[in-house]
């Protein structure tokens, strides 16, 4: 009970508190415990690290780190950081989006996408700035094109490794594999609504709603 209010206090604390129209937590809090959350996450995990290198080196020849260009806060592009989960050159030999039957995906990627360990080198894209834990999903240019009005809401805030979006759409590859136009399935269906919960993640932004997000996606991935 103490907790709970103390809780309480100090999320209503850091949620009224503004200073030119955004809070305390949005302005300064958040930043401090993404780059405290990610150097523990880099060091905690650097022998798990080691492990999934040696995994994707064994499972295909090339590097174990994928990156690619996505389009961050202010529209700045940075480059994406994940485990190698396809094979070399898997942007140039197929479509931006991936469903769960695309034979790009090598054996080990396989695992990886489906526990979502592809996506821990992003603690590296968070200590440096261009992401946060909590944010709206990263996205290739391509695609914010096609929703620009909304996107210039979207990208005032970091994007994120997980939000409402990430924990709805758990299931995203397995979604667009129904399609047979995947692409424009992610276009006109899946981004829309996707879109809509990047909206309200920002409206809700708190030290509140980044913990809830982040215990609903170790859930959603455990369980």
């Amino acid at each position: 009970m103490l907790f709970q209010k103390f809780w309480s206090l100090l999320n209503k604390f850091l949620v009224k508190n503004t200073i030119l129209g955004k809070t305390i937590y949005i302005l300064f809090i958040k930043r401090f415990l993404d780059i405290l959350f990610s150097v523990m996450g880099l060091v905690i995990l650097s022998p798990f690290f080691i492990l999934i290198v040696g995994l994707v080196k064994i499972g295909s020849k090339g590097p174990a780190i994928f990156k690619q260009r996505r389009v961050g806060r202010d529209f700045k592009e940075f480059y994406l950081y994940k485990f190698r989960s396809m094979c070399v050159d898997a942007d140039k030999k197929g479509l931006g989006v991936t469903s769960s039957d695309d034979n790009r995906i090598t054996k080990v990627g396989a695992l990886l996408r489906k526990t979502k360990l592809d996506e821990l080198p992003q603690l590296i894209n968070v200590l440096k700035g261009d992401m946060a834990f909590v944010g709206p999903r990263p996205e290739l240019r391509i695609y914010v094109e096609k929703y620009l009005n909304e996107y210039e809401a979207i990208l005032n805030v970091r994007p994120g490794i997980t939000d409402y979006a990430a924990i709805s759409f758990r299931d995203e590859e397995d979604i667009l594999a129904k399609y047979q136009d995947k692409e424009k399935a992610y276009i006109e269906e899946v981004l829309p609504a996707k879109i809509t919960l990047y909206k309200k993640y920002i409206n809700e932004m708190s030290l509140g709603a980044d913990f809830k997000i982040i215990f609903q996606t170790l859930f959603k991935i455990l369980c």
